[in-house]
């Protein structure tokens, strides 16, 4: 680990311990997002993940910077996904933004001054990107009019700009679409209500209405044809991502459960003496290991052929491991595990969102079954016996012979 990673590292750490952790239950109480705690973030650093130095950012390979979120995720997994979707926004456009946008962008967003999010899911579509009605209409004077709505918009109200996924025809299929930056104050831009969100009220969500918003093209991110390849992209990130701060998650419950089973005395000796208690926590633990191993190999793999399947792996099994974790800590504690002031309940209802947002466990699977069949494909037959009255051209018969 090199002394910057390790610097990084540390500073979440913190972040996670002396800012986090303290407070997200009145930030949860006031159904606000705790803006002084953002900008905290970013002046230690955790705004500006993977954008380039001369940016203002940290100029961290996607496979370090992902380990950011284990960090953030002690404190609380929902937090710890908002930023990572600033940091996926602040990557966008800061690699891929045309220069009038990085002038007047990058070093808000890498310094946290103002924060991103990342709209792409309507509300009758779901997972299926492609069947999308936001519409942009390219005016002759250098900018877009912008027509529709998104669904589960995160820092809704709260983001100051919005990298927005859109289809610039009704031709069906993908390669009409694009990725243009919002700002927050542009004009026809509008939210519903809240999403009530029990466990994570602090971060708001909700749809975003969009009524004749006009951008400048200065805005665009990917350009027409790279809309969908580009989201893709930036959901296998959030999905890594997602896996890491799962296990902080994972971490968070099981000190819980240990903090409080080494001093409970229970038929003569205490909770952790017994064994029916090391072995549910024995498990949560090797759960954790084999979590932080599979969610760091699949940020090695972004960017490569291997990326996708192995985003897949990530959050189809990191996710389920955080919920099971939860569960059994819980289940450690007893009755006391209920208590809203061990932090229990929270975590287990964080874990299950952390399954469904950006992709749910059972869309990764379809990534995954696809794969395997592409895989069999390549692998040579192996002859398989017919049923009764069918024509067996595998095998010969014993009477033929």
């Amino acid at each position: 680990m090199s002394e910057k990673l390790a610097a990084i590292l540390e500073a979440a750490r913190a972040h996670a311990q002396d800012v986090i952790s303290p407070n997200v239950d009145a930030w949860n109480a006031a159904k606000k997002w705790p803006r002084d705690a953002s900008d905290n973030a970013g002046a230690a650093g955790l705004t500006g993940l993977y954008a380039p130095e001369e940016l203002g950012g940290q100029g961290l390979p996607l496979s370090e910077g992902i380990q950011v979120y284990e960090q953030l995720g002690l404190g609380d997994g929902a937090y710890a996904f908002a930023l990572s979707m600033h940091n996926i926004c602040t990557f966008a456009g800061c690699g891929y933004g045309t220069d009038a946008f990085k002038d007047k962008w990058s070093r808000d967003l890498t310094s946290g001054r103002k924060l991103a999010n990342f709209a792409l899911t309507e509300p009758q579509s779901g997972s299926d990107a492609t069947n999308m009605y936001t519409r942009a209409t390219i005016n002759g004077d250098g900018t877009w009019t912008i027509s529709g709505s998104k669904a589960w918009v995160s820092l809704a109200t709260e983001a100051d700009i919005y990298f927005t996924v859109v289809k610039t025809s009704d031709a069906p299929g993908h390669k009409d679409m694009a990725m243009i930056a919002i700002p927050a104050d542009a004009p026809g831009i509008s939210f519903g209500p809240m999403y009530d969100t029990p466990s994570y009220n602090f971060l708001p969500m909700s749809e975003m209405y969009l009524d004749k918003v006009v951008v400048s093209e200065d805005n665009i991110i990917l350009p027409i044809g790279q809309g969908l390849q580009g989201s893709l992209m930036a959901i296998d990130i959030a999905r890594v991502s997602i896996a890491s701060g799962c296990c902080g998650l994972m971490q968070a419950a099981l000190d819980t459960a240990l903090s409080y089973s080494k001093n409970r005395k229970m038929f003569g000796g205490k909770n952790l003496d017994l064994d029916g208690i090391q072995w549910m926590l024995g498990e949560v633990a090797t759960d954790l290991e084999v979590s932080k191993l599979l969610y760091r190999k699949a940020a090695e793999a972004l960017g490569t052929p291997e990326g996708p399947l192995m985003a897949a792996h990530a959050k189809r099994f990191v996710p389920d491991a955080a919920v099971k974790a939860a569960n059994t800590c819980t289940q450690v504690l007893g009755g006391m595990g209920l208590l809203q002031p061990y932090g229990l309940d929270r975590l287990s209802r964080l874990a299950q969102m952390l399954r469904i947002v950006d992709g749910t466990t059972e869309i990764s699977r379809i990534v995954i079954g696809r794969a395997m069949q592409k895989r069999a494909a390549s692998l040579p037959d192996l002859p398989v016996p017919k049923g009764f009255g069918e024509a067996d051209t595998n095998t010969v018969s014993v009477a033929a012979q």
